[in-house]
């Protein structure tokens, strides 16, 4: 399995680390021939506007919108998926292909960064039994959130308030929060599950 992870800008490190303690293969997406032949593609946190310009200059934008009509498994953490959805209210580069809106830096300057235990059952398709119903350490950096769903878009998880953090369509993946900076695995192995689900 190939997953490549966008290293434009960002937090992407920590997500090739992460995927390489689970064995898989990672590749740094920064030129359209980078994404030949990639299984998924994860698109990290860090500056949205930032990313997507980058992405711009460098003509992804069109190839990695194409890998998601594909089908192919994609999942953007806090930046990435801003990057993701159909509507951010802001004039910035994105790929449109996740019907979410979402509201950027949806916290403001006094919580810009905060933790919280979140329930998300839909880890458990993925959890050891021990693991079964634990709670995921959500780290929140500036984060986004979901303001609206379309009707073919799961809600995986929801602050106590009932703001939405994570959800899913199809094949694509969009969380506010940073799994890759915990130790907690669960999150990228729900991912290589839908990658795998994506390409039988």
């Amino acid at each position: 399995m190939r997953i490549g992870v966008l290293a434009l800008q960002g937090a992407f490190i920590e997500h090739v680390q992460m995927l390489r303690k689970l064995g898989v293969e990672a590749v740094e997406v920064r030129l359209p021939e980078h994404l030949e032949g990639l299984d998924g593609l994860i698109i990290p946190g860090g500056e949205s506007t930032a990313i997507g310009y980058i992405a711009e200059r460098y003509a992804l934008i069109e190839p990695i919108r194409n890998l998601a009509l594909q089908g192919k498994a994609m999942w953007g953490t806090c930046a990435g998926m801003i990057l993701m959805a159909k509507d951010v209210g802001f004039d910035q580069p994105i790929l449109g292909v996740m019907d979410i809106t979402i509201r950027r830096n949806a916290f403001g300057r006094q919580r810009e960064s905060f933790e919280t235990e979140l329930l998300i059952p839909a880890l458990n398709e993925v959890s050891s039994p021990e693991e079964k119903d634990l709670p995921f350490p959500g780290v929140f950096i500036r984060a986004p959130l979901i303001e609206s769903v379309g009707p073919g878009v799961e809600v995986l998880s929801t602050l106590d308030d009932g703001t939405i953090v994570a959800a899913k369509e199809g094949n694509l993946l969009a969380t506010a929060f940073h799994p890759e900076l915990t130790d907690d695995t669960r999150f990228h192995r729900y991912f290589l599950k839908m990658v795998g689900e994506s390409t039988h």
